[in-house]
């Protein structure tokens, strides 16, 4: 198999395995979305350091830590991915799949926004017109479905603005020691949110069955693997390529809110959605195109 063959297993592993994480986490029930995070936060900090040392590589994790600019870059994006896995959980364990799945089918479109509003980029006029119908696509989801869809909003902005932060963070830090180091900022709030839940309800963690505790365990394998898997194809594939793959993840989020979970899709909501697939293949039909004229 050739690399970038190899890379095409490896991000298209990744994004199955996101797309499968709704499940997954309907799994902890009864454990509150709020408890979820706190024990996400808490082992994927325990498996990185594990991974660290298996790969050797704390000496570069410490080297990195020297790094003023890298750190500040690390908290901030800490912060955004916090953001984006509460934001997820929430919606998975109330009954938002569909709309969580929107939100990452938007997250290209904001990616492209983001460009423009703060990396000064040029858009090509297909470009705009992607944009275009996404707006389009948000406006009939909220003026015809009768709510803001917030969910979707936050969590295509708060990746987007993740993703941003990781493009001027660079190769300097590699996928490994970036979530150990977002992962090592956020415990405080791990610990904070596993107080407040102690406080106000009951920690589950232990008291439900082995499996359920083990699950929770693996939640820290569960979000550094599929990261690991991306890095790994993202290494050996165009950036175009890597594109194409990342639709797999919210079609199948799609697809286990509407037929596994039964979530409604009332005509408004198709509407909007069938807008933002439009923009998507506009997007997607100029990168191909604007990447093969380079090429040549």
């Amino acid at each position: 198999m050739t690399e970038r063959t190899w890379g095409g297993v490896f991000a298209f592993s990744a994004y199955l395995l996101w797309g499968f994480l709704p499940l997954y986490f309907l799994t902890l029930v009864p454990t509150g979305p709020w408890e979820v995070v706190a024990w996400r936060i808490i082992f994927s900090l325990a498996f990185c350091a594990v991974l660290l040392t298996a790969l050797g590589a704390w000496g570069k994790f410490a080297a990195i830590i020297r790094n003023r600019r890298l750190v500040g870059w690390t908290v901030l994006a800490g912060a955004l991915i916090y953001v984006n896995w509460q934001t997820f959980i929430i919606g998975t364990f109330t009954g938002h799949v569909i709309e969580t799945s929107l939100g990452y089918f938007i997250n290209p479109i904001v990616t492209v926004l983001l460009g423009v509003l703060v990396l000064k980029e040029r858009l090509r006029v297909t470009q705009w017109v992607a944009l275009a119908i996404a707006a389009v696509a948000v406006l009939v989801i909220i003026f015809g479905y009768g709510s803001v869809p917030w969910i979707a909003l936050i969590l295509a902005g708060s990746f987007g603005a993740y993703g941003l932060v990781k493009k001027q963070i660079g190769p300097s830090v590699d996928a490994v020691s970036g979530l150990t180091l977002e992962s090592l900022w956020l415990t405080p709030v791990a610990v904070i949110q596993l107080v407040v839940v102690g406080v106000t309800s009951t920690i589950t963690f232990g008291q439900v069955s082995w499996g359920h505790t083990l699950l929770l365990v693996s939640t820290g394998i569960v979000t550094a693997v599929p990261l690991l898997l991306f890095a790994a194809g993202a290494r050996r594939l165009s950036l175009s390529a890597v594109g194409l793959f990342q639709f797999i993840a919210p079609v199948l989020q799609f697809i286990i809110g509407a037929v596994v979970l039964g979530e409604p899709m009332p005509l408004e909501r198709w509407i909007g959605f069938v807008l933002v697939w439009i923009a998507l293949i506009v997007l997607t039909v100029d990168s191909l195109a604007h990447a093969r004229a380079r090429r040549k």
